[in-house]
C-alpha cells in the first residue's frame, strides 16, 4: 500500500525537522520548503495529498497560501500547524480551506 504524501511549510527548520521526523514512519514527506509562494509551486509539482503549514511565512503568509491553492484547483487537504491560539485564525484557516488547525504546543499525538 502507498503512504500518503505530504509537503511541509515552515520557515523554521527545527519544526520542519521535528515533524519530518515525527511523519515519515508512517507517510511520506514528498517535500519542505519555507515561504508561502514556494508551497504554490511545489504543491503543483508534487501534489501531496497533505500540505501542513505555518500561517505566519515569509514572501506569503499560510492563509493566502491556502486561498491560492484552492482558486488553483489543489485537491490536498490543508491542514495549518500554528502558534495562533486565537480562534479568529483557526476561523479565517478554515475558510481560506484549510481541513484543519492544530497548535504547534498540542502533543504530537494529535498531529498523528
Amino acid at each position: 500500500m502507498q503512504r500518503p504524501t505530504i509537503l511541509i511549510a515552515d520557515d523554521h527548520s527545527m519544526v520542519v525537522d521535528g515533524l519530518r521526523g515525527l511523519l515519515e514512519p508512517e507517510y511520506e514527506v514528498v517535500g519542505t520548503v519555507a515561504d508561502g509562494r514556494t508551497v504554490l509551486a511545489e504543491a503543483r509539482r508534487l501534489a501531496p495529498n497533505l500540505v501542513i503549514m505555518d500561517i505566519s511565512m515569509p514572501s506569503l503568509n499560510g492563509l493566502d497560501c491556502a486561498r491560492q491553492l484552492r482558486e488553483a484547483g489543489c485537491a490536498a487537504k490543508i491542514l495549518m500547524l500554528t502558534m495562533h491560539q486565537d480562534a479568529t485564525f483557526a476561523r479565517e484557516a478554515l475558510d481560506a480551506g484549510a481541513s484543519g488547525y492544530i497548535l504547534k504546543s498540542s502533543p504530537a499525538s494529535e498531529l498523528r
